[in-house]
């Protein structure tokens, strides 16, 4: 019984340790347009591809396996890193599109953002600076 109780105390503070990061979808701060959450999603996956204004999306990704990227397929996109994968296995296979670029870092994402008037990313909510602009948290 002792041991028992030991290893649910162990599995509740291993649990309690993870904690997962908010997510924040940024933008050039020159852009002007709101999206809905429905709009982010469409556009990480090549469905949507300009912004209201008409202006051109350049989509950015976190490195796969990244866990903010992984924040952000299932809490933006709704579905497990795996399927997105899958999904755009397909449409690069069946020639409907290509996955966005993948950048290293936050940092790397938020440079690449406020030098690029069309770009769109994610990063963890922590990394944001006043060189982007949030237009969505998750």
């Amino acid at each position: 019984m002792k041991l028992i109780i030991k290893g649910v105390i162990v599995v509740i503070s291993l649990m309690s340790s993870v904690v997962l990061a908010e997510v924040a979808v940024v933008v050039n701060t020159t852009n002007a347009n709101s999206l809905a959450n429905s709009d982010v999603s469409r556009i990480f996956l090549g469905k949507m591809k300009s912004f209201p204004d008409g202006s051109s999306t350049i989509p950015v990704n976190l490195e796969s396996g990244s866990t903010v990227r992984g924040e952000f397929e299932e809490k933006a996109l709704g579905k497990s890193s795996s399927q997105v994968k899958a999904y755009w296995s397909k449409q690069v296979f069946s020639g409907k599109g290509k996955p966005p670029k993948e950048l290293a870092s936050d940092a790397d994402i938020i440079r690449f953002v406020s030098a690029t008037p069309g770009a769109i990313g994610y990063v963890d909510a922590t990394s944001v600076n006043d060189k982007v602009k949030v237009i969505a948290k998750y």
